[in-house]
């Protein structure tokens, strides 16, 4: 599969207009090299229990743009860029190989206010224990951003911010930054939405619903430190997608999942 390397976001690189991002390639694809173990419950999960999904999800990845561009000043329209990303389709390069393991630990819990109303003497704080998943990848993962659904104002701030991000899905989730391309394809090692004839298809692999960011995502109701709630199919949707990875082996406490297909 031809790809276009981006080493730096020079303006000759960036899609001018839709005839450029067809010749030079649909797919804005970004790699990183996972150096701890990744961790994401999904959004649908218990605070002390729940299993971790295989991938980061769009709506995480898309966070870690968005977080990265604001630490960092990239930009001045926090609100244009999350228009930008909720646009934007996404999609995940998988690792060669992922292994999950289970394990349970010490947490300390948040005291609830109702518990509090009835014992005032209670810490705002308490020891628990929660059942937490972790996975071990090997390989590269891969961020594709098609640029057919990209506003190319924004495609700059994508290439600027890329190199930054350092963790994706729960804190502590570092992973390393190598390199940008330009593709015209994607292969089979690349999650799929499961809709229309995709939701028919026979590829073997996992099934997970991902969340993204919402069709009327805006950045007011996305920020963590306003009061104003994100509403379930507007500033957030979840969407059941295919995630290409089979079930190579499993044993009392881990399943060692593979992918089908090479990467290109």
């Amino acid at each position: 599969m031809a790809t276009v390397l981006l080493e730096s976001p020079t303006s000759e690189e960036l899609p001018q207009q839709s005839e450029d991002v067809q010749s030079l390639g649909r797919w804005l694809v970004f790699r990183y090299r996972p150096i701890a173990l990744f961790s994401l419950k999904s959004s649908r999960a218990t605070s002390t229990a729940g299993k971790t999904l295989l991938t980061p999800t769009p709506y995480a990845v898309k966070m870690a743009f968005l977080d990265v561009a604001l630490r960092n000043g990239l930009t001045e329209d926090p609100q244009g860029f999350v228009r930008c990303l909720a646009g934007a389709h996404l999609r995940i390069g998988v690792p060669q190989q992922a292994c999950v393991t289970g394990t349970i630990q010490s947490i300390r819990q948040e005291t609830r206010d109702m518990e509090r109303k009835r014992r005032p003497d209670l810490p705002p704080y308490l020891s628990s224990i929660a059942f937490r998943e972790f996975v071990h990848y090997q390989g590269v993962i891969a961020l594709a951003f098609d640029l057919k659904t990209c506003s190319l104002a924004y495609v700059p701030l994508l290439l600027e911010a890329a190199p930054a991000i350092n963790y994706l899905g729960k804190r502590g989730s570092f992973v390393q930054y190598l390199n940008g391309a330009r593709q015209p394809r994607l292969d089979s090692t690349f999650t799929l939405p499961l809709d229309g004839a995709n939701g028919r298809s026979g590829r073997s692999g996992q099934r997970a619903v991902l969340d993204d960011f919402g069709p009327g995502a805006s950045f007011e109701r996305l920020n963590s430190f306003t009061s104003t709630e994100a509403r379930r199919g507007v500033d957030r949707k979840f969407v059941e997608t295919f995630i290409p990875l089979d079930v190579y082996n499993s044993g009392p406490g881990f399943v060692h999942y593979s992918a089908r297909g090479v990467r290109g």
